[in-house]
């Protein structure tokens, strides 16, 4: 098995770092406080969740975890087949748990079935009214609330919620989770404006629920050292300004970072140098490249424009600046505003707030590598 994962979750030996996160994570339960866990697409956000579950599972034995992932859901009834196949998957009807919660289950005249492959449980639900799939939401979480043991659900793309047709969902889930006494939950997003929207704004239902938990790069020396530690359990050698190349040019972005390792270690060239490296971001870029070529379809003229001149600056903190406007001709600073809008509701452009400015980046940094290099 290639050690460098670039999806899913394996074991504690192939996680690199989080010590502070998974701290207050196993805090907030323990003290029970939900927590909004917001960040970057790609950055580990789902590996950190599943660590944290199997830390969790050694400290706290009488806790049982969830995890659902919520971004393909487009309404209240998709959100609810969604917890209830959860539920059903955590508690097999073979458990008595299980068995209460197909009961349950059968008061709202189901199919139940399972996937042919996966093996996994599917659920349909038939209402009459949107009543019934309110009831039908907080009958489910009520049943998980009168669990023997503490319960810890996961809830990923949270923020998909805000798009559902049923404009009372944030309403109606905070009345009650608000009820709940032996449930803690992690919201997990990763558009960081809507996730803020839902859980800082004083008109909104979510206000001042959780504690907030933003996922950023790992630590440089860190990371490296993980790097340097995999490589070498596993009959490679690598030097530090290999792994020093490696960390620069996918800036530490944790599923760039993984993906260009998976790669190295797939040549199997037990002396790995930076020629290695550069080996590996160009196979990576070439295979990427339909995609970016995909994107160049999907965009206007000036659009693009704007992609290259952020690419090829690497960074910008001020997209309204002269330099920057005439150096790469976007126009007006309005134009650079409009189209940076536009970009960043693409998801193609990441927009950062520090303290004191804005930092505009390229989004997926291969495709911002790509730039770099083609143009």
């Amino acid at each position: 098995m290639n050690p460098f994962l670039v999806k899913g979750y394996y074991s504690k030996e192939l996680f690199c770092d989080r010590e502070e996160e998974i701290k207050m994570l196993l805090r907030n339960v323990s003290n029970g406080i939900d927590t909004t866990l917001i960040s970057p697409r790609r950055m580990g956000k789902t590996g950190l969740i599943m660590h944290f579950f199997e830390q969790l599972k050694e400290t706290e034995s009488n806790t049982d975890i969830l995890y659902f992932d919520i971004f393909a859901t487009r309404s209240l009834s998709d959100f609810v087949k969604c917890l209830a196949e959860t539920i059903l998957k955590k508690f097999p009807e073979k458990t008595n748990f299980g068995k209460k919660f197909i009961s349950i289950l059968k008061g709202l005249r189901p199919l139940i079935g399972y996937d042919t492959i996966s093996g996994e449980p599917q659920i349909q639900i038939s209402y009459h009214s949107n009543q019934e799939k309110e009831h039908t939401l907080q009958s489910l979480l009520q049943f998980l609330d009168s669990h023997k043991n503490q319960i810890v659900i996961a809830i990923d793309e949270f923020q998909q919620i805000t798009q559902y047709p049923e404009e009372n969902m944030e309403a109606l889930l905070r009345t009650v989770i608000q009820q709940l006494k032996n449930i803690r939950f992690i919201f997990c997003g990763s558009k960081k404006s809507m996730m803020l929207n839902i859980f800082s704004n004083t008109k909104r239902p979510f206000f001042a629920s959780t504690q907030y938990l933003n996922l950023d790069k790992i630590e440089k020396t860190k990371y490296a050292k993980f790097i340097v530690n995999i490589f070498t359990d596993h009959g490679f050698t690598i030097n530090e300004d290999t792994v020093e190349f490696i960390l620069t040019w996918t800036k530490r972005h944790t599923f760039y970072t993984q993906s260009i390792c998976n790669m190295i270690y797939s040549f199997d060239e037990k002396n790995t140098n930076i020629d290695t490296v550069k080996e590996a971001c160009y196979e990576v870029l070439k295979q990427n490249e339909p995609v970016f070529l995909q994107y160049r379809q999907m965009l206007t003229p000036a659009q693009w424009n704007f992609l290259i001149a952020i690419a090829k600056e690497d960074e910008v903190k001020q997209i309204t600046s002269q330099k920057f406007i005439a150096s790469y001709n976007i126009g007006t600073p309005a134009n650079a505003r409009r189209i940076a809008k536009s970009l960043e509701e693409k998801e193609l452009i990441l927009v950062s707030q520090e303290k004191h400015q804005t930092i505009y980046q390229v989004y997926d940094v291969f495709f911002s590598r790509w730039l770099q290099h083609e143009y």
